[in-house]
């Protein structure tokens, strides 16, 4: 039932001055402002019967009138929705108050340092306004301290209560003052530690997606320099795979079965990657770029990459995807290649070069369900796979080339 209670008043608090375009963050300040406006309100009223019952009926009437200004100030705030104006005054009002309260209680000693809940403004600042308010605020504070102390010897130093009752009142004063302080300074800590945390979290996601378009030594680079990424590489395997009569099938399917489609067999295709700690470079189409020896050098790229095309052969050949049975042209080639990530926007780590342009071709030229490989390949695996010669084929762009069929691994 209490529970309740306590949420529909938090409601009620949140409702008073809430405009519809509020952002998170404004709605936020006005609710905290609101129920330490409240609060503060209500501590003043405990403070001002204190004063009155033990015959300071002057210092008394300041706490009582800082609530009726501070109550005064919350309705005219639900009613005219002057966030600003009700900031300031809800700002301006403990910060005068305990100033005059400890005037006419005598000074410092006498009012057993109620100046002290001057300091809840400046701190106020900081969760309500901004560093620079807040600093201005502080300054003010610092001023009536200065003040106070020059008033001193010129103020009444007699007072009703017992030194019982200022040693009780400074505890209250230092006590209550100190948890505002403990309580706003937990409030920033935890702000703090959120924040972090929520920009961690975004550091690791924007990480990954980096990675995931980048290598890491790429992706390091470019989070750390500011240069142009070019780099040469003399010994590179590129591979291309393409479905064979993808056009005709496609023009079958609807986008969702196409996309689907794709997505499935590109997946499988990364899973390889990973396994072989190749680089993906790209997707065109239903076509799939991958090297191996960038951007880390490997003296076994042909190798490894070979291996890769066979496991993707054999699985596909065995394997449906969404129903369908499948066949790649494979094509591979080894040689030099420029790598580098070029643009701005939607930026890409591309590999450029002779080499690329004849791997392409191998793919283009090649039979469904074989791996065909130009001689700078051949050279590289001729030791650990079985490699077919089919003889000499037109290449477009290139001219005439030797290729071979990789069959298998060698016993």
């Amino acid at each position: 039932m209490s529970d309740s209670f306590l949420h529909k008043s938090l409601r009620f608090v949140m409702q008073i001055g809430a405009n519809p375009g509020d952002s998170d963050d404004i709605r936020l300040q006005k609710t905290l402002l609101l129920l330490s406006s409240l609060m503060m309100a209500s501590l003043a009223i405990c403070w001002g019967l204190i004063y009155v019952a033990f015959g300071e009926y002057l210092a008394g009437t300041i706490p009582l009138f800082y609530s009726f200004l501070s109550f005064l100030s919350i309705i005219s705030f639900a009613f005219t929705r002057r966030y600003l104006f009700f900031r300031f005054s809800q700002l301006l009002l403990p910060l005068l108050l305990p100033f005059f309260l400890m005037i006419v209680l005598g000074g410092f000693d006498n009012s057993s340092a109620v100046v002290l809940w001057s300091l809840s403004c400046p701190l106020g600042a900081m969760v309500f306004a901004d560093r620079r308010q807040a600093i201005g605020w502080f300054m003010a504070f610092l001023g009536l301290v200065i003040l106070g102390a020059l008033l001193e010897p010129f103020i009444q130093t007699t007072s009703n209560l017992s030194p019982v009752m200022r040693t009780i009142f400074y505890v209250m004063n230092i006590g209550c003052t100190s948890t505002v302080v403990f309580v706003l300074l937990q409030y920033f800590v935890s702000q703090k530690d959120s924040t972090l945390k929520l920009l961690n979290a975004e550091r690791s996601k924007s990480e990954q997606l980096l990675l995931n378009i980048l290598p890491k030594e790429i992706a390091d680079i470019l989070k750390n320099e500011s240069r142009t990424i070019a780099d040469k590489f003399e010994q590179v395997s590129v591979m291309f795979a393409d479905i064979v009569s993808f056009t005709p099938m496609s023009a079958l399917m609807t986008a969702e079965e196409l996309v689907e489609l794709l997505n499935d067999t590109f997946l499988y295709f990364d899973t390889l990657v990973e396994k072989y700690r190749l680089e993906k470079i790209k997707t065109i189409g239903d076509c799939y770029m991958v090297a191996a020896g960038i951007p880390k050098s490997n003296p076994d790229h042909a190798h490894i990459l070979t291996k890769m095309a066979i496991e993707a052969r054999e699985h596909f050949a065995q394997h449906q995807i969404r129903g369908r049975q499948l066949a790649f042209r494979i094509g591979i080639n080894s040689g030099p290649v420029v790598a580098g990530v070029i643009g701005k926007k939607k930026f890409a780590y591309d590999l450029w070069g002779d080499a690329v342009n004849t791997a392409s071709r191998m793919e283009s030229h090649g039979i469904g369900g074989q791996i065909q490989i130009t001689r700078a390949t051949y050279e590289l695996i001729k030791g650990d796979f079985i490699c077919e010669p089919c003889g000499v084929i037109n290449v477009k762009g290139i001219g005439e080339m030797e290729v071979w069929h990789v069959k298998g691994y060698r016993a």
